[in-house]
């Protein structure tokens, strides 16, 4: 037995990437923690957490509605990581991974949310 939402790839991918960014940004200072830490974790948590939501019962324009909350929720996290680059916290190649997943699940997520329509 499972949840819907457990079988899509782009709710295990955002699963696997805020785990990822969890770990990475245990290295950012401590003076972070209630800044720019505490905000890159819940922009990571929120792509999984609002295609979880979209999936329950709701109808497409509904589901629709939360895969766009995902989505903001992905910039969100770029722009942090483009914040964590600036101040040094993460190398560029570090970033540019990050990046990479980031661009790769967004295309994911556009492709499921046109998939819905």
């Amino acid at each position: 037995m499972s949840f819907k939402f457990e079988k899509l790839i782009i709710w295990q991918k955002a699963m696997d990437l805020a785990e990822e960014i969890h770990e990475l940004s245990k290295n950012f200072p401590r003076e972070e923690i209630y800044n720019l830490t505490s905000q890159i974790r819940r922009a990571a948590d929120s792509i999984a957490l609002n295609i979880a939501e979209g999936s329950i019962g709701q109808t497409n324009p509904e589901q629709g509605r939360f895969i766009g909350y995902s989505l903001r929720s992905l910039a969100e996290l770029v722009t942090c990581l483009h914040k964590a680059k600036r101040r040094k916290y993460i190398e560029d190649s570090v970033f540019d991974k990050f990046y990479s997943e980031c661009f790769n699940l967004m295309n994911m997520i556009i492709g499921f949310k046109k998939a819905i329509k």
